[in-house]
């Protein structure tokens, strides 16, 4: 057993990251020889949290949002288990088939979708359908006559890492109820109500705005004689990048109390967690290409991952994932020093941290490793077929 069994990496508050859990992901790379850069995915991990959130919220369906992961192994694993999925795309349909999932327990979740698309779902036994516009819901009708469909509408995503409002959501509960009645005209079956407060939300309490305009349309269409069954809460919650969040708990027991103050009795529930499933399962060990010093001092440190090779949630620094230092299996950081952290490619937009550059070792150098950890989720899917020549993340899955 290395130190990485043993020790814990400071992060960027001084607390201390669970640096631990990684243990089993050091000794698989090293027992199968691997090569970086490449992705290792504990599906324990993953299977105690899918557990963790049936515990946390016993009246809730849960279905993975395929988006964030997609990884043959993984999907089995979640079918194993009795979970559904929200798929975006007649690919992603096509995997979770293939990994014996039940299509009626498949939630069509993009709200832009071809008529192509929608018939070829429809055909293979898709039933629920997302929309946010008149137009996406002309189409379902035209391409799955009798579908049942979900509409998304419009939250704010403050305290959001990821924020995604700006592009998806119908607007204001009134626009939701005007929708829905236009479906239940067209032949379709309006079944649910769903809203996403953001990838990665760092506040519970976020949640309540959603339930509070769901339970409104879903009243006003009651008044219509339109019965909304299903509250879908959409995705959210969080991989845990750092220790200042809160724990799960804390999400349900808000989730429970906005239902108790909008609802007279619960719906049937849908939770549609993406990074949150897969999210800590994961590590990316990365190999050092180069560490020198720049103009006016400053420290740049390469490796062979970059924005291109699945570290896009670096844009912005919206993501700060963990990282730990390696040598021979060693955990180097006794000494630490700011430093700008790069990709491998011959891209000027290949920079992963520079506003709030890193602490890292101050003897890194070429040929030590650098683990990016928390990074199951939303990595491997974001990957370029091969820009530079540099092929896809490969990816291990472990356990299980």
């Amino acid at each position: 057993m290395t130190l990485l069994s043993e020790q814990a990496a400071p992060n960027k508050s001084g607390a201390s990251y669970p640096v631990a859990r990684y243990a089993r992901h050091d000794a698989y790379f090293r027992a199968h020889d691997l090569q970086t850069p490449c992705l290792l995915l504990d599906l324990d991990m993953v299977a105690e949290h899918y557990r963790a959130l049936r515990e946390a919220l016993p009246g809730a369906d849960v279905y993975y949002a395929v988006k964030a992961g997609a990884a043959p192994e993984l999907l089995r694993l979640l079918v194993r288990l009795g979970c559904g999925f929200d798929v975006a795309s007649t690919g992603e349909i096509d995997m979770c088939l293939a990994a014996g999932a039940d299509p009626e327990l498949l939630s069509f979740g993009n709200t832009v979708k071809k008529h192509a698309a929608i018939e070829d779902a429809w055909r293979r036994g898709v039933k629920l359908f997302a929309f946010d516009s008149p137009e996406e819901l002309t189409k379902i009708a035209a391409a799955a006559p009798g579908a049942s469909v979900v509409c998304r509408i419009t939250v704010e995503t403050t305290g959001a890492q990821w924020p995604i409002s700006r592009k998806f959501g119908c607007g204001e509960p009134e626009r939701a109820v005007e929708l829905l009645v236009k479906a239940h005209r067209l032949g379709l079956r309006p079944k649910a109500l769903t809203f996403h407060v953001g990838s990665q939300q760092r506040e519970p309490e976020n949640w309540d705005i959603g339930i509070s305009r769901c339970a409104t349309v879903t009243r006003e269409l009651a008044a219509r004689g339109i019965e909304i069954e299903l509250l879908n809460l959409g995705g959210g919650l969080p991989s845990r990048y750092d220790d200042a969040l809160p724990r799960l708990t804390a999400y349900a027991d808000a989730i429970h109390a906005s239902l108790a103050r909008h609802y007279p009795s619960t719906p049937r529930l849908i939770i549609e967690p993406g990074r949150y499933l897969p999210g800590d399962a994961g590590l990316i060990r990365s190999e050092v290409v180069l560490a020198t010093t720049r103009g006016a001092g400053k420290r740049w440190v390469y490796v062979d991952i970059g924005r291109f090779g699945g570290l896009a949630e670096t844009e912005g620094e919206a993501i700060r994932f963990p990282l730990i230092a390696l040598r021979g299996g060693r955990l180097l950081g006794s000494q630490l020093s700011p430093a700008v952290l790069a990709g491998p490619t011959c891209d000027s937009a290949d920079v992963l941290y520079e506003r709030e550059p890193r602490r890292l070792p101050v003897d890194l150098t070429a040929g030590d490793q650098l683990d990016f950890l928390a990074t199951g989720a939303y990595t491997a899917p974001y990957c370029s077929v091969g820009f530079n020549g540099f092929e896809p993340l490969r990816t291990y899955c472990f356990g299980g």
